[in-house]
């Protein structure tokens, strides 16, 4: 099989770790720069060239889309599709899982639990989202940010005013969601692979931070989940799309609630703590899809013969 690893940097340590299980199970694995990517579209013949140079044949891609260029990453994404390659997550599901305030409606419509969360544009009305959200103390978030960032706890009505105004005076549009007591500082990083949970890990944050992120320093301990908890992660990976996700949940005395889903998990600090080689679980996720979308396209180029 020949696999791309659509990454800005081959030294990061998921874009290594993908690679090089993919090398060890046998296969041609090539990293390549979204940004290094040009499209060109025309009446049914849409082409991608790396470098310059007419894409190189694949039978499949891993997207590692970065949050700061979603955009024009996805757009590669979309246009790989459109040339017939199988995609492991493919554009629409990044960027339903990017978008927290889309994820997170699309979740809600499918009995998904999820925070109470308020969104609103103009400043004097998300005053009223406090309340809503059985605050203070709540959660006030960026709608696309990563690892942490943009994510502020409100102890008062003062700093939630305050918060909410400096987010708008700059342009930005923010979530706010009801502070979970019941993680006491930890949540679950679930990572789903197709229909099953891999691996797991609880994720419990420093002393002086809510957030639990490995990121922010958080400790990491490997968890079973329970079967609640597992096919609540499956689903909301699914329904987003996404083959391959990192889902964050808390546990409540009603069932785990989806904080975020992540479409490029990190792989570093869930290895470390379960001792799963994630890597691996992936190429083999990606060499029985790939086959199913052979299959499925060879099926499709023989009935459009038979209608011509």
């Amino acid at each position: 099989m020949k696999l791309v690893v659509l990454s800005r940097d081959r030294r990061l340590y998921s874009t290594r770790r993908l690679a090089a299980a993919a090398r060890r199970l046998g296969h041609t694995v090539q990293v390549i720069d979204p940004l290094d990517v040009t499209m060109m579209l025309s009446s049914r013949r849409p082409e991608a060239f790396y470098r310059g140079k007419p894409f190189p044949k694949v039978d499949a891609v891993v997207p590692r889309i970065g949050a700061s260029i979603t955009f024009y990453g996805t757009a590669v994404v979309r246009q790989l599709e459109m040339m017939g390659v199988y995609v492991l997550n493919p554009a629409d599901a990044i960027l339903n899982s990017r978008d927290k305030l889309r994820a997170l409606q699309l979740l809600s419509q499918h009995d998904i639990g999820i925070p109470p969360t308020g969104f609103a544009r103009r400043a004097e009305l998300a005053r009223s989202l406090l309340s809503r959200v059985e605050g203070p103390p709540a959660i006030v978030k960026l709608l696309e940010g990563t690892q942490g960032a943009g994510v502020i706890k409100v102890d008062s009505r003062t700093s939630f005013n305050a918060t909410i105004d400096a987010f708008h005076s700059v342009g930005q549009n923010m979530l706010v969601q009801k502070f979970l007591s019941d993680g006491s500082g930890s949540d679950l990083r679930v990572i789903v692979v197709g229909r099953a949970v891999v691996a797991a890990m609880r994720r419990t944050a420093r002393t002086e931070d809510f957030r639990s992120n490995v990121h922010r320093g958080g400790s990491t301990q490997a968890v079973r989940p329970d079967t609640r908890t597992r096919r609540t992660a499956v689903h909301a990976a699914r329904l987003l799309g996404l083959g391959f996700a990192g889902v964050d949940l808390i546990e409540t005395p009603d069932g785990p609630l989806v904080i975020e889903v992540n479409s490029s998990p990190g792989l570093e600090g869930i290895e470390k703590a379960t001792g799963v080689d994630l890597g691996e679980v992936v190429v083999h996720h990606v060499e029985a899809e790939t086959a199913r979308h052979r299959a499925r396209r060879k099926a499709q180029t023989a009935a459009a013969k038979r209608r011509a």
